[in-house]
């Protein structure tokens, strides 16, 4: 779907904020198509950001790694 987007979990040491943040970004941008919304689908586009990003920062957080 979306090559772009690095795999965080394997990261070392583990995503940043900003690495994370930057995945929820591209994820949005391709599923709605806009590289930046128009000023009447600003307010949605931020939230599923948000939305999406408390999710995978949850997710992330949540995942056990074998040693």
């Amino acid at each position: 779907m979306c090559r772009s987007i690095k795999n965080l979990r394997i990261k070392e040491p583990s995503a940043d904020v900003a690495d994370i943040h930057a995945a929820d970004l591209q994820f949005v941008r391709k599923i709605t198509g806009y590289r930046a919304p128009s000023m009447v689908n600003r307010e949605a586009f931020d939230q599923a950001v948000e939305e999406i990003d408390a999710s995978s920062t949850k997710l992330l957080a949540s995942l056990e790694f074998r040693r």
